[in-house]
């Protein structure tokens, strides 16, 4: 890890020593003890931030880490949590890397400590990618989870909005890397230190002694490991404290944002029970085009829609039996779509390789049909609803909830008869356009949708144009009509016909093919802001414990899954997988702070 500027998505950041080890090139320091990097981040890491005492009896453990290089740190601490964790412990990790290396090169250092066994091999087959931001990182079979900030360190850490309780320092030199060690860089470590945080690091540099002892660690030396005389060990003010966390969660709405926050919810530890009223919205089509929504200016906006994307597409991953295309082509649907494009394909928020421009001629092969070029959106996908949700939402009531209440010690949901369904320590109102029945101050605005599908018909690949083509199971479907204030859900015959018109605008010959085609449909209710952005956080004004998921439009097959366990974190009151400046882009309250700006 350090602070210079990116290498282009081609060039490596690492070179390969006659001895066979990595060294940074960029830096010329090694990425690890040539003695033996394992027995290095044991003694100085492992031991040095006193684990596994350190986390005897706790629930939630934070690790944070700068410097990620290899992965050997937190191959080697997956090793000791497997081996040493606390009943129930759940294991979270935080580290930041300017610089990743490839899947291929990781697994060519860690091959050296084949003992690290499947440690090293669930961090390799879940390798984290090298698009610029945040990228949350299961780890199965482990209790943990990693989120992996690509960028520099201190926007790194002033974007977490975590607190660690145990630093690993392992930056390249001070000596050669001063950067990383600056004074700012450690006072941001103390400010993501939870009370009596431990760090560790392998240099004894006066500067930084004197940084961490300004940032308020207590800070000794220690015998080094190797060559290296000593090492240094440092300690936050304050005890460890945890208040009582919530066990039960209530989840109203049995779509996408529901089956999302349900499967997140369980993944922390919560008993979740989720209330399906049957208006599961875009979630009961046939498919689902899971892609972002590209914006070319590449801010804040861009990056909430790239990571969740990232996100959505890797949770999908492990769901084969529910994905139907892989691969999804975005057409100009004007003249000026054509630059915008282009933008969005030099952008770093995606994976190299991810989003690229082809010609009109390798469209039309694709395509089978003379279209302009566009976009090949190479890992977006095409899901069936029904197969997200069976897998994801787990036992579900079906029943309409009409009424909460918090009594000051939970809350209750009751039906339309005044019968308690349910108590819960949270609720998450997930249930779309509905959600004005429990939250009348909702800021969001019903639009209607209707999608058009027929069976019997030879698909082409997906493709977006304004409109949107979909691969069904036995099909094609095709759509969607676009009616602000809408709230009606019949099928029309009306939508039936502009949904064929703008497909004739868009794939012509595919339009002419399905002219005597008997169409299916069906219509829906989404919920959109006006900002455009989707609700993800605590209802503003409300008792504590009473969340949404929610103002998701057209995207919810892509925003859900990220939002849903950045809302859990918030819940259980946990590092977000977000940074704090997306986090902020969905937070409920911004309606509220802009309605009390006009007042004023």
């Amino acid at each position: 890890m350090n602070d210079a500027a990116p290498p282009s998505a081609t060039a490596s950041p690492l070179v390969w020593q006659d001895d066979g080890l990595p060294r940074s090139a960029l830096y010329g320091d090694v990425y690890f003890s040539s003695a033996d990097g394992l027995a290095e981040t044991r003694a100085v890491f492992l031991a040095g931030c006193d684990l596994p005492a350190a986390w005897a009896g706790r629930e939630h453990f934070t690790v944070g880490e700068l410097g990620f290089g290899t992965g050997l740190n937190i191959a080697a601490l997956l090793d000791l949590w497997r081996r040493e964790r606390p009943a129930g412990g759940r294991l979270r990790i935080f580290s930041v890397e300017a610089h990743p290396i490839t899947r291929d090169e990781a697994a060519r250092a860690l091959a050296v400590w084949p003992e690290l066994g499947e440690a090293a091999q669930v961090l390799l087959d879940r390798w984290p990618g090298r698009a610029r931001g945040f990228h949350r990182v299961d780890l199965p079979g482990f209790d943990a989870v990693l989120d992996l900030a690509v960028t520099e360190v201190e926007p790194a850490l002033a974007a977490w909005d975590g607190a660690a309780d145990a630093w690993f320092l392992d930056g390249f030199s001070p000596a050669l890397n001063p950067a990383m060690w600056r004074e700012e860089v450690l006072a941001a470590v103390a400010a993501r230190s939870a009370p009596g945080a431990r760090a560790a690091t392998f240099t004894v540099a006066g500067a930084v002694r004197r940084g961490l002892a300004a940032a308020g660690f207590q800070v000794d030396k220690r015998p080094g490991f190797g060559r290296k005389k000593e090492r240094l060990e440092a300690r936050f003010p304050g005890a460890p404290t945890a208040a009582p966390p919530p066990r039960r969660l209530a989840v109203i709405g049995g779509g996408i944002a529901g089956a999302a926050i349900a499967r997140a919810g369980r993944a922390e530890g919560l008993a979740v029970s989720v209330f399906d009223d049957g208006a599961a919205a875009a979630s009961g089509n046939p498919a689902a085009l899971v892609t972002p929504a590209l914006d070319a200016g590449g801010g804040p906006r861009a990056a909430l829609h790239a990571q969740a994307f990232a996100r959505a597409v890797a949770l999908y991953q492990t769901l084969p039996e529910a994905v139907i295309a892989r691969g999804v082509l975005q057409l100009p649907a004007n003249p000026r779509d054509a630059d915008r494009l282009a933008a969005v394909a030099q952008q770093d928020l995606f994976e190299p390789g991810a989003m690229t421009l082809v010609d009109a001629a390798a469209v039309t092969a694709r395509l089978g049909e003379l279209v302009a070029g566009g976009l090949d959106m190479a890992d977006a996908l095409v899901v069936e609803p029904a197969g997200v949700l069976a897998a994801w939402r787990g036992e579900t009531s079906t029943a309409q909830v009409a009424r909460i209440a918090h009594d000051g010690a939970a809350w209750r949901l009751f039906d339309q008869e005044g019968g308690c369904l349910a108590e819960a320590d949270a609720v998450v109102l997930a249930g779309g356009a509905g959600q004005h029945r429990l939250w009348p101050e909702a800021p969001l605005r019903p639009v209607r949708g209707q999608a058009s599908w027929t069976a019997g018909v030879a698909a082409p690949p997906p493709v977006t144009f304004g409109g949107y083509v979909a691969p069904t199971r036995d099909g094609v479907l095709f759509g969607a009509t676009h009616d602000r204030d809408d709230v009606e859900t019949d099928t029309r015959a009306a939508d039936h016909a502009r949904n064929r018109q703008a497909l004739a605008q868009g794939l012509p010959d595919l339009a002419a093919r399905l002219t005597d085609a008997v169409l299916a449909g069906r219509a829906a209710v989404r919920a959109a802001t006006a900002d455009h952005l989707p609700l993800a956080g605590a209802v503003p004004g409300a008792a504590p414990g009473l969340f949404v998921l929610g103002g998701l439009g057209g995207r919810g097959f892509c925003l859900a899954p990220l939002l849903a366990e950045h809302l859990a974190a918030r819940i259980l009151d946990l590092p977000s997988p977000l940074p704090r400046a997306l986090s902020a882009l969905v937070e409920p309250k911004r309606f509220s702070s802009r309605r009390n700006r006009r007042r004023e």
